[in-house]
């Protein structure tokens, strides 16, 4: 009688359970890509986590792959990390800088993702072993690429593509490119704050169109065209304000330079009247400072912002570009 009578208990307490665990995954949105209400975004590495923060505000949760202080050429994807791309409810990166992310990506198949090489142009900014000037920014003026359409570039050039520079966000242009981008698929993976989404990438691309504009402003009237730098990550950024890049490694950073480059380089700082060899916050400054003693030149930071970190002269993207422009103007001989 007693085991009779705890039956129909037992059974109650079991669809109990089973309505408390539904209800417990309903209220906790398990695969929706939100915590807590809000949209969870990943990002690649900083220049694309500034951009969602920027844009999603208080809507979103933002998280980024490449933690501070790491070289995002370098990054490897764990396990971990891969199944939380497949929960996100949005996945923001650049198609080619990251392999590791890439194949992750690929395996996660989250739901919305988006690539910022889709929404702008890319461009092949190799170095020049001799010393060569014939590339980078010479001859592109003020102008540079100016007049690029700022919507939908299909069949443009992906970092992807084998001789593609990935370093489309030193160009405040392109970069304000992608940020429309990725505006847009915010409010693609949550309509709900759509509003929200267009207000802030509005405000975003005006304070991007203020630093294009404070560049082009900044480096007119100066001596010199050319800087040399660590590694080839500011091709976009001489082509724009028709300046001359000449990199001792080219677009990997952790590349040694052949003796015929560094003869080259010598060539290139007596022609041109260099006077500062940049290098940077994440990788070695020992060959810049080795070839600025060679030729008793002073060396500077000019960042590529692939992270923010302790050294970083600035706490955004913002910031340390507006620190790169003092840079390049004090290199350049600006008056």
């Amino acid at each position: 009688m007693n085991i009779r009578r705890l039956r129909p208990t037992t059974a109650l307490v079991g669809a109990a359970a089973l309505g408390l665990t539904t209800l417990t995954a309903c209220s906790s949105n398990v695969g929706d890509g939100r915590t807590d209400g809000k949209l969870d975004v990943v990002a690649s590495f900083y220049p694309l986590q500034f951009l969602a923060q920027r844009i999603g505000g208080n809507a979103i949760h933002v998280s980024s792959l490449t933690k501070p202080g790491v070289e995002p050429h370098d990054l490897e994807i764990s396990p971990r990390q891969t199944a939380d791309l497949s929960k996100a409810g949005l996945v923001v990166y650049l198609k080619g800088l990251q392999p590791s992310v890439d194949r992750a990506i690929g395996q996660a198949e989250p739901k919305h993702v988006a690539d910022a090489a889709s929404y702008t142009t890319l461009e092949d900014h190799g170095t020049e072993v001799e010393g060569d000037h014939d590339h980078g920014g010479e001859g592109a003026g003020e102008g540079g690429h100016g007049g690029e359409g700022e919507e939908g570039h299909e069949g443009h050039a992906h970092s992807g593509d084998a001789a593609a520079d990935p370093h489309i966000w030193l160009d405040p242009v392109r970069y304000t490119q992608v940020a429309k981008g990725v505006g847009k698929a915010l409010e693609k993976a949550d309509p709900d704050h759509a509003t929200t989404y267009k207000k802030n990438t509005t405000a975003l691309v005006k304070e991007l169109t203020t630093l294009d504009q404070d560049f082009r402003s900044g480096l007119k009237d100066r001596s010199s065209d050319t800087f040399i730098t660590t590694h080839a990550a500011f091709g976009y950024l001489a082509e724009r304000y028709g300046l001359r890049q000449e990199a001792i490694s080219g677009l990997d950073p952790e590349s040694e330079p052949s003796p015929a480059r560094i003869k080259g380089l010598h060539s290139v700082a007596k022609k041109d009247k260099v006077n500062t060899v940049f290098f940077e916050t994440l990788v070695s400054d020992r060959t810049a400072k080795t070839l600025a003693g060679d030729l008793r030149l002073r060396t500077d930071v000019l960042d590529p912002i692939e992270g923010i970190g302790d050294k970083s002269k600035g706490d955004d993207y913002i910031q340390v570009m507006r620190s790169n422009l003092k840079a390049l103007q004090k290199a350049l001989g600006t008056k």
